[in-house]
């Protein structure tokens, strides 16, 4: 008994570790060409402004997507809209602490 009960404990526990927290690349801007998108140095600043110590910037699709430690020390990835560089989704640790409001992307 005591076998099937842990076997059943290591097969759930396999299961929810194999499964995305949080499915970021889901994530849409609606951005639009990329010659309208402002570079990814003003994205940088704007962060720096907040706070922020940049960990890496990339492109995720059609957003800019940035890790960073923010001023409090946490680690977050963030999703940003490269047209207008509004922050739309902050994640940490797997979990959305952010959304601009109305942002359904």
């Amino acid at each position: 008994m005591t076998r099937k009960l842990i076997a059943s404990a290591l097969a759930a526990t396999a299961l929810f570790a194999a499964t995305p927290a949080l499915a970021d690349g889901d994530i849409a801007c609606k951005s639009g060409p990329k010659d309208k998108w402002q570079p990814v140095t003003k994205l940088k600043k704007a962060a720096w402004m907040e706070g922020w110590k940049i960990i890496k910037t990339e492109i995720s699709g059609d957003c800019y997507e940035v890790y960073a430690h923010t001023e409090s020390g946490q680690v977050v990835e963030a999703f940003f809209h490269p047209v207008t560089l509004e922050k739309l989704v902050v994640i940490r640790r797997g979990s959305e602490i952010y959304r601009k409001k109305g942002f359904t992307g």
